[in-house]
């Protein structure tokens, strides 16, 4: 049997889910609240290409980990009916995500449904993750 390719059911993982349009999220940014925005990506992904203004990190392999109450790793801004937005690069790691956190119990989680790509696209501000960041990309030695 094939692999099944992580895009082959992505628009039916999609229904059932709150899928939010850049200008939605703007607008629940704008509107103040208790409002939770997770990035997903990998570090380098914020440090390279910034981020939206306001948003926790969370590398999304460290997700349910940091999510979890239980957990060694927990996050205590991570609360169970908090309104929460997750976005990833292009929006497929988010839809997992928001599927994840759904099964965990969270009950009010919603995705960027075109990702960082679709903010910046959009022309929205960007946050310079690199001025801020301790990580560092070191480039490879040329001889390496």
């Amino acid at each position: 049997m094939p692999i099944r390719g992580i895009f082959h059911d992505l628009e039916e993982r999609k229904q059932g889910i709150e899928n939010l349009s850049v200008e939605q999220v703007k607008k629940e940014l704008e509107a103040g609240g208790d409002l939770l925005l997770v990035d997903l990506r990998e570090i380098q992904e914020r440090v390279d290409l910034g981020a939206v203004p306001g948003s926790k990190h969370v590398p999304r392999g460290m997700l349910e980990f940091w999510a979890d109450p239980a957990s060694p790793y927990y996050r205590d801004w991570f609360q169970e009916d908090r309104r929460t937005i997750v976005y990833c690069a292009g929006g497929v790691r988010s839809v997992l995500a928001v599927h994840s956190m759904l099964e965990m119990g969270f009950t009010n989680v919603a995705h960027l449904e075109t990702g960082f790509s679709g903010w910046k696209k959009s022309g929205e501000p960007i946050e310079d993750v690199a001025s801020t960041s301790r990580w560092v990309r070191r480039e490879k030695p040329a001889d390496a």
